[in-house]
């Protein structure tokens, strides 16, 4: 099976909403890593030691590789990443194999065959 992973790394706030529209347009599960930290071009600021940087949760997608830049571009409107600087970005990387998508793989199977 040809498997992508999507990776978001998505302001705290937005979560939920990138989760609901990668689903919608075809995610068939997702793994939630909740706060996070990063940075950007320029370093946060801090205010007596404690650091001011918004949290970030890591979203990761396991999905075939036909409806990914489907996906992609869903995660990518619903969280405004391109309008909103600090929203977000997204990732997709290429799968060489895994194991474990049993319960998902009649579904996966009927999503690649449907966009074919």
């Amino acid at each position: 099976m040809d498997l992508k992973m999507i990776m978001a790394f998505v302001a705290d706030g937005k979560t939920e909403i990138v989760l609901e529209a990668a689903r919608t347009a075809g995610a068939t599960g997702a793994t939630v890593f909740p706060s996070v930290r990063g940075e950007g071009l320029e370093p946060e600021k801090t205010f007596l030691g404690l650091d001011l940087t918004a949290q970030r949760d890591v979203l990761m997608f396991l999905v075939a590789a036909p409806k990914a830049r489907e996906i992609l571009e869903a995660i990518s409107s619903a969280g405004k990443f391109d309008e909103e600087p600090g929203s977000g970005i997204a990732i997709q990387i290429e799968i060489e194999d895994a194991v474990g998508l049993k319960t998902q793989e009649e579904t996966l199977i009927k999503e690649i065959e449907e966009s074919l």
